[in-house]
């Protein structure tokens, strides 16, 4: 038991647990933020061709 909290210890103290968290949650914030551009400029696009193709089949 000993062993184990030392090592739970050891492990609070490195700065590479939380490091990688802190990646993880920013790739998270990043690939949301890039998903949610994407979904408004790709409703705004697909308006967009559906313009372009309604005037060329008038013409």
């Amino acid at each position: 038991m000993q062993r184990l909290w030392q090592k739970s210890a050891a492990f609070l103290r490195t700065e590479d647990g939380p490091t990688a968290t802190e990646y993880a949650v920013l790739l998270a914030l990043i690939s949301l933020t890039v998903l949610g551009t994407m979904a408004g400029f790709g409703t705004h696009v697909n308006d967009l061709y559906v313009t372009i193709a309604t005037a060329f089949g008038q013409i």
